[in-house]
């Protein structure tokens, strides 16, 4: 009899064990680039609306922060705009996570101005001097005889090292800079500051603030993904490993035609219109 008993508890343990990976291999949670979440959140409500026994959760903090979760196993997926760094490599490798990208879109990051500034284009050099603070005041460049705001994203994002890449070149941001965490937060300070500069990926800017050219180029879908707008950029989600289970589905999802089109309703370029103007769709 004790045997039997004892033969049905390590069934039910077992049981217990086997449904218990399965529920934590049905929930994901994604964290980091707050460029990457509309897009993000956008494929999760679609994801978990097909697939009802898949449970997920979002936040942002900026790319570093999703990283830094990556290489600490506590998130499945960490979003980035920016590609990992060797540093970064180096110490989940040292943790046992193995970091492999998967590019779900294509931005472009893109200087804006309150509306009523009257400054259309600048160049890399004059965005560089302003945002250095070696250029001070809008006449300087065009504009009214206006002091300059500068704003910039906080130092924990993918969007601010890309604009050290592209326009800071290392060069030290000003320390009268405003830092601020969001790319939400930098559309609303630009739009109730007339003075204010600011950047932001391409699918936050609505009409609340004004883009500039850079380079007398205009920032589109077709100049991000044919380089001819000099500020583009992938955006990435990261796995530890090649992913397995809901995890790939949802990556794959993202990358499908339904989750690309979610990427084209939230601004970004899809991969689909990337392929179409590299040629390497074309059939």
């Amino acid at each position: 009899m004790f045997s039997i008993v004892r033969k049905a508890v390590l069934s039910i343990i077992a049981f217990l064990l086997i449904s218990g990976a399965s529920f934590a291999a049905d929930s994901i949670v994604i964290k980091g680039s707050t460029t990457v979440l509309p897009v993000a959140q956008g494929t999760l409500e679609a994801f978990m609306k097909a697939n009802p026994g898949v449970q997920m959760s979002l936040s942002g903090g900026g790319s570093g922060e999703g990283i830094k979760a990556l290489i600490d196993k506590t998130t499945d997926i960490a979003t980035s705009s920016r590609e990992i760094k060797d540093k970064e490599i180096e110490l989940a490798k040292s943790k046992g996570v193995k970091p492999v990208a998967h590019v779900v879109a294509y931005d472009a990051i893109i200087p804006v101005v309150h509306p009523k500034n009257k400054v259309q284009n600048l160049t890399i050099d004059q965005l560089g001097q302003i945002y250095q603070g070696k250029i001070t005041n809008w006449k300087e460049v065009g504009g009214d005889d206006l002091k300059i705001v500068v704003i910039s994203r906080d130092s924990s994002s993918g969007t601010f090292e890309s604009w050290d890449h592209f326009v800071m070149k290392k060069a030290k941001v000003t320390p009268k800079a405003q830092m601020l965490a969001s790319n939400g937060a930098l559309v609303t300070a630009v739009s109730k500051n007339k003075y204010a500069i600011a950047y932001l990926g391409i699918g936050y800017v609505n009409k609340s603030v004004k883009p500039l050219q850079v380079n007398g180029i205009t920032a589109s879908l077709q100049t991000a993904m044919s380089k001819a707008y000099p500020f583009s950029r992938e955006l990435y989600m990261y796995t530890d490993g090649e992913p397995h289970g809901s995890i790939a589905k949802y990556i794959a999802f993202v990358k499908s035609a339904e989750g690309q089109k979610i990427v084209a309703r939230e601004g970004f370029v899809p991969l689909m219109d990337a392929k179409k103007v590299s040629g390497r769709g074309k059939k």
